[in-house]
């Protein structure tokens, strides 16, 4: 059965953003094109990652000679987004990511794949689900591609976002909850 790419060339939004109170927040990957929104889960940890690396492929294109693909230093004023997400209808929740960089467009691309049985599961066994009649458990992916300028607002954006969790205890290093905080200190 074919995969079905929600695929995003030139997209008017692309936006890491969260859904709850810090300590129980969702992560969610959403992009829009026109009236076509896409809203994906991820970990902290994978928007944390992403944003990283989208920022290591861009200064190191920043090295190149002349920069030829006009990457900004920092974030361009006119695409700071601050906004909430939009209606989120999630698509599926991400396993596997890859990040790259098309010369040809002067766009980074990110794909996600939804996270498989396997991948929630190490101990799972060998057969898979069969794929619904309707279409239900069709295989899909996000594949996202954006402008070098929108690129470095992505990563500033999830950077904030990631950080703006619980706030860490300076004594012993771990988040402190809204509703109170047991400070366990390091054994010396």
């Amino acid at each position: 059965m074919p995969t079905r790419v929600h695929e995003f060339a030139w997209p008017d939004r692309v936006v890491v953003g969260t859904i709850g109170l810090p300590g129980a927040r969702t992560f969610y990957l959403q992009v829009r094109a026109g009236t076509q929104i896409v809203s994906i889960a991820l970990e902290k940890q994978q928007s944390a990652l992403l944003a990283e690396k989208i920022d290591e492929i861009l200064d190191q294109l920043l090295t190149v000679e002349g920069n030829p693909f006009s990457v900004p230093t920092s974030t361009p004023i006119e695409l700071v987004d601050n906004d909430q997400l939009e209606a989120v209808q999630e698509q599926f929740r991400t396993g596997a990511m890859s990040l790259g960089w098309d010369p040809t467009t002067a766009q980074v691309v990110i794909e996600a794949h939804p996270l498989t049985d396997i991948d929630a599961d190490a101990d799972a066994d060998d057969h898979a689900e069969p794929l619904d009649q309707d279409g239900a458990n069709e295989p899909e992916m996000l594949l996202v591609r954006m402008p070098v300028g929108t690129a470095r607002a992505f990563a500033r954006r999830t950077r904030e976002i990631v950080g703006a969790g619980r706030p860490i205890c300076s004594l012993c290093g771990y988040p402190i909850d809204a509703d109170g905080h047991i400070c366990t200190l390091p054994e010396v």
